[in-house]
């Protein structure tokens, strides 16, 4: 069976920059022992990605925090975790990775890079990151709506972190309440 460990905008703006909070710097070296742990199998980044405009968008309007601009320091992935998915492939071939870039909430890019990967396989697929009640909500109900024959779905809760605790934990219940396994 194939294993997919998807990292969920672990960028500097989450982490601790624009949008970053004291329980998001927490995650980060958990989200790096699930990195090094991992094997046979594929860790895909995503990367919430806006453009100078931002505030003139439907999301900025809704959200005014300029955010994840691309090429910035904020919209870069946490050097930590970077590091660790780099030291994880130099030492374990059986892992591979890449990155998607997403404009918006959940990823239709991340779909195709999971569809490219398994093709018509059973998969473990577990997701970790940042904003809980946003992202990582809206990409774990994607996945279950594309593959729901095909991907036995987890979430680290640990390994995450809401927009505040109790967002954090209300996306936790409903992603249960849909059949993600919530450890």
């Amino acid at each position: 069976m194939k294993n997919i460990l998807v990292i969920v905008d672990a960028q500097n703006d989450f982490v601790d920059g624009a949008l970053g909070s004291k329980e998001a710097v927490a995650c980060i070296p958990g989200i790096c022992k699930m990195v090094s742990q991992f094997t046979d199998g594929l860790i895909i980044t995503t990367q919430d990605t806006h453009a100078q405009d931002y505030l003139q968008t439907k999301e900025g309007a809704a959200l005014p925090v300029e955010h994840c601009i691309e090429g910035t320091a904020g919209w870069q992935v946490n050097a930590e975790i970077v590091a660790a998915i780099e030291a994880k492939i130099s030492a374990d071939s059986s892992v591979k990775s890449c990155a998607v870039t997403k404009p918006t909430f959940g990823s239709v890019e991340l779909t195709q890079a999971i569809f490219d990967y398994v093709d018509d396989e059973e998969f473990n697929i577990t997701f970790v990151g940042f904003c809980t009640d946003i992202c990582v909500v809206s990409n774990a109900l994607l996945v279950k709506a594309t593959f729901y024959e095909q991907a036995n779905i987890f979430v680290a809760a640990s390994c995450c972190a809401g927009t505040c605790p109790q967002n954090h934990n209300a996306a936790l219940a409903v992603m249960q309440s849909c059949q993600i396994k919530v450890q």
